[in-house]
């Protein structure tokens, strides 16, 4: 077509008939229906198959320029205007209500965020700089500018099918009079159109899943450097595209007249992104002008595929280097995989189908029987999942003896604790309210796993954020550290806890130990005053003494060989340095000497 045209002329239906469809054809030559005002001729009739019910609206176009000549063209539309016929077409009605309810509550869900951001207008009359800071806050966001466009598109595409429904309603009953045409030009103009938003929306909605796996950890990768790279990026695509408009310049001057493909300047934009992509007829080139257009085509290669391109990627490969580095200093945050795992153990325990660090404890306290060793507890609970520190806080907590086993007293009191948690955690699930079913924003990533917020509290968080002058990103930003901050306190406030039990085991065995000594240095000084042989009560004394050295390195052992296994310290409690200990003659030799004097200076 070398133009548009208005609508306006003269127009003749033609008969059903051959014969009297000559006859017309005859008179219009007649009286030169054709002559030199004419500029084009338009012949348009529809076809229909009923075997796969599409139709075939054609238009034939004969054009008649002012040089001279005829130029025709042609337009073929095969549509299906006739949209609900078989069970799999209703089935197809059935998906378009449900995406207009669909759309429908988005577009309510959109409006109120909009009318939200354009509310607070009326808050803040007297700050005009937060008017200019908050007005447009909601546009401010790529994913709120795309759910936008998203929506706009999809009202757009529900009145043009409903449009198009009712129109092809009222040709069917245009249809019953054979002798009239009924024009579907208009018709297959709006499906066409219907189809080309409907491919749009699909492309926007394929995109937005961007925003829902930024959970995993490569596209966060990509996204991140995309971003980052977006101010060199643009420099670079500005001297790119000097350098391409100019040879797209050249090509269209001296090739423009000689080569179809440079016939015009955006032949020639297009032609030399194929040649970046390899798809060029050098002979052509080369035919047209044999010394520019060598030099034409060796240049434009060399400077926009190999220095040109490799400096683009050299951009982009730079900033995913220090992303990835950053990345890998960053703690591991919780991915979508990990997020699934979470959802599908809560879904299990909330089913009944898993038990929770409750039962699982008193399920090993009642195999356990009257006594249950650390060693047996620990064996049954990592079997079930639970980590060596969760295990090692449970049972240096009720090990007041410190002998890595509960006794009947101790085992009591962990089943009444636990009878009391378990009402506790039974209570706060009765209590949890109803999630509401409104569309929110993804959650925190290292929420606990009792925190179930539901969607109305997202939307107060969004309001508040927005309220304060401060984003809802750098928002979930604070969220998250503020959780893995209490999570942090939490794991040392149980291993402060675990550390004070052992101290105060420590003691206890100290007291001890200086009682059965102190006994023993009571014995020797009673001997020397009343002139008694001591030698006897030195050898019990080396006898006992020994026993606690020895007592002590078995202590030391067994201290050493928890630690390497994750398990409690040994059974005294803290285990002291090597160092720090005397040796058996040593203490033998100051316990000798104390016997003579009278008196003996003994370190525990």
């Amino acid at each position: 077509m070398l133009t548009t045209y208005s609508g306006a002329g003269y127009y003749l239906d033609l008969s059903r008939t051959r014969e009297e469809t000559a006859a017309q054809l005859a008179h219009l030559r007649k009286h030169a229906w054709l002559d030199r005002g004419t500029r084009a001729t338009f012949i348009d009739f529809s076809v229909y198959n009923a075997n796969i019910n599409l139709f075939c609206v054609i238009r034939l176009l004969v054009e008649f320029p002012a040089t001279g000549g005829v130029i025709p063209s042609w337009q073929f539309q095969p549509v299906k205007l006739i949209q609900y016929v078989t069970t799999f077409d209703f089935f197809l009605a059935a998906c378009e209500i449900i995406f207009c309810f669909f759309i429908l509550y988005y577009v309510v869900e959109e409006i109120r965020e909009i009318i939200f951001c354009f509310f607070i207008l009326y808050y803040v009359v007297e700050e005009i700089l937060e008017i200019r800071i908050h007005k447009l806050h909601y546009f401010r966001s790529f994913w709120n500018c795309l759910d936008v466009v998203i929506i706009v598109l999809s009202v757009a595409a529900i009145g043009i099918n409903i449009h198009r429904t009712s129109n092809v309603e009222m040709l069917l009953q245009f249809l019953e009079d054979q002798n009239t045409y009924p024009n579907f030009e208009n018709l297959a103009y709006w499906q066409i159109q219907f189809n080309n938003i409907a491919a749009v929306i699909v492309f926007f909605v394929w995109i937005k899943l961007f925003k829902f796996i930024s959970f995993n950890r490569t596209m966060s990768q990509l996204s991140t450097t995309m971003s980052r790279c977006a101010k060199d990026l643009f420099g670079f695509a500005i001297m790119f595209f000097i350098i391409f408009l100019a040879y797209a310049q050249l090509a269209y001057l001296v090739f423009g007249t000689q080569v179809d493909d440079f016939s015009t300047f955006q032949e020639c934009i297009f032609t030399q992104f194929r040649i970046i992509l390899g798809d060029i007829n050098f002979a052509e080139i080369e035919e047209a002008n044999r010394v520019l257009g060598p030099i034409y085509f060796t240049t434009f290669v060399f400077f926009t595929f190999f220095i040109l391109l490799n400096m683009f990627l050299a951009i982009i490969n730079d900033t995913y280097s220090e992303v990835k580095s950053d990345l890998a200093q960053q703690k591991a945050e919780m991915e979508l995989s990990d997020l699934i795992r979470k959802g599908y153990h809560k879904a299990l325990v909330k089913l009944k189908l898993k038990k929770n660090t409750v039962d699982d404890i008193s399920e090993s306290l009642r195999q356990g029987g009257g006594k249950l060793n650390f060693d047996e507890l620990r064996q049954d609970l990592k079997g079930k999942g639970h980590t060596d520190a969760e295990i090692e806080a449970i049972f240096t907590k009720y090990d007041q003896d410190g002998d890595q086993e509960l006794t009947e007293r101790e085992h009591q009191q962990m089943r009444d604790d636990l009878e009391k948690e378990r009402e506790d955690l039974d209570l706060e699930h009765s209590s949890l309210p109803r999630p509401m079913s409104s569309r929110s924003f993804p959650r925190s990533l290292d929420d606990s796993e009792e925190d179930d917020d539901d969607d109305s509290g997202h939307s107060s968080r969004r309001r508040g954020s927005i309220s304060s002058g401060v984003s809802y990103e750098e928002f979930q930003v604070l969220v998250r550290r503020v959780d893995r901050m209490e999570h942090s306190i939490g794991s040392i406030v149980s291993k402060i806890d675990a550390v004070i039990v052992k101290l105060e085991i420590m003691e206890r065995n100290k007291l001890k130990r200086r009682e059965v000594l102190g006994r023993l240095l009571d014995g020797v000084a009673e001997d020397e005053r009343l002139g008694r042989d001591s030698e006897i009560h030195r050898e019990q004394m080396e006898r006992l003494v020994r026993e606690e050295l020895e007592r002590w390195e078995s202590d030391d052992a067994a201290s050493q060989i928890s630690h390497g296994l994750g398990t409690p310290v040994g059974l005294n409690g803290q285990p002291r340095p090597r160092s720090s200990r005397p040796s058996s003659s040593q203490s033998t030799e100051g316990m000798e000497g104390g016997g003579g004097n009278g008196s003996a200076d003994i370190h525990v």
